[in-house]
């Protein structure tokens, strides 16, 4: 379990990876313009405080693994918690947001199915280690 939550530590910085790209890819100064400064400002601030709690899972999970892995009513909390944080954002992405007008390019389409397929292992990963379970 330790080794699936370290990939699962690793995969958080990936994802920041993206995040640091979306902004430019979705042209947000742009498409953000007509918003009050205020509205504006709030959409960065929530962008912000999602990015340092994707650091924080990430760092946790590294440097706590061990721990993490443990099955100590705490760590199976936390990663139930980590695992909850993923499906939330998988069924936003399923149920909230429509992707499709922005996936116009190989490189949108492949970003987004990774991103979905990396938020899912996270789901899984996170998951398993809340519930006790040890992969085969």
């Amino acid at each position: 379990m330790k080794t699936l939550l370290i990939l699962g530590g690793l995969l958080h910085f990936v994802i920041l990876i993206a995040s640091a790209l979306t902004p430019r890819l979705l042209d947000w100064r742009g498409n953000l313009a007509a918003l009050h400064p205020f509205l504006r400002r709030l959409f960065w601030v929530y962008g912000a405080f999602i990015v340092l709690v994707i650091i924080s899972f990430g760092t946790l999970t590294l440097l706590r693994a061990d721990e993490l892995a443990s099955t100590a009513p705490l760590a199976r909390t936390v990663c139930g918690m980590i695992a909850i944080f993923w499906l939330a954002r998988l069924a936003v992405q399923f149920f909230v947001f429509d992707a499709r007008p922005f996936l116009t390019s190989a490189f949108r389409r492949v970003g987004y199915h990774g991103l979905t397929f990396l938020f899912s292992a996270l789901v899984f990963i996170y998951g398993a280690a809340a519930l006790n379970l040890h992969p085969l």
